[in-house]
């Protein structure tokens, strides 16, 4: 498993980063990125705090990765804290997407896929057909999620992707233990939003280009 959107109690999960590591080792991860909830306020404490979680890779056999979820930040500026974020050490960078269970502002999904320091795209709600165009021109990776309530538009979140020929994954957005899932979960999740066996390999394919990215 390979899970690219998670939080720890650096922002609203519950566990440091050791124990949520060990508890990802344990269900059989092979990498995980913490990306806690950051505006311009928190960003370099976060990304500075999680990069010293890079200690448990050599004990445990996990890619660990530091990085930030840019959430509820004005569309305008969510560009602008991206380029910072990455200058200030983030490997990933992921945008709190338009889920239709919060109030996040109008343009957000745009903004995420414009920006050239964007990787993820998280729970993208009603993701239009216009943004899943231009993902996949941007090369920027829509998430399918494991998260409740931010599911209820995986099917159609899957379904614009497929269309567009765009990038998915799939993460837990974990905040506690109980939220980290298998592989053969995170296949189910897939699959019930639509996607054929042969997607949801690519699926996870896309998954390990991500990873492989950061580690070159």
């Amino acid at each position: 498993m390979i899970d690219l959107h998670t939080h720890t109690l650096f922002s609203d999960g519950v566990l440091i980063p050791s124990e949520h590591v060990r508890r990802a080792v344990v269900l059989g991860y092979s990498a995980i990125a913490m990306t806690d909830h950051a505006d311009f306020t928190n960003f370099e404490y976060i990304i500075s705090s999680l990069q010293k979680a890079k200690y448990l890779e050599k004990d445990w056999d996990i890619d660990v990765f530091a990085g930030i979820e840019i959430t509820h930040v004005p569309p305008s500026k969510i560009d602008v804290l991206a380029q910072k974020a990455k200058e200030a050490g983030a490997d990933i960078v992921v945008v709190h997407g338009e889920t239709m269970v919060e109030p996040v502002a109008p343009g957000t999904n745009k903004a995420a896929i414009d920006s050239e320091y964007v990787d993820i795209l998280a729970h993208p709600g009603f993701l239009t057909l216009e943004e899943a165009q231009a993902a996949k021109k941007t090369n920027t990776y829509i998430e399918i999620t494991a998260r409740s309530g931010h599911n209820r538009t995986n099917g159609h979140v899957a379904k614009l992707a497929t269309q567009t020929q765009a990038k998915l994954i799939c993460n837990t957005d974990a905040h506690k233990p109980e939220d980290m899932i298998t592989k053969e979960t995170a296949a189910k999740i897939l699959k019930g939003a639509g996607l054929t066996e042969e997607q949801t390999q690519q699926a996870f394919l896309n998954s390990m280009e991500i990873v492989k990215k950061i580690k070159s």
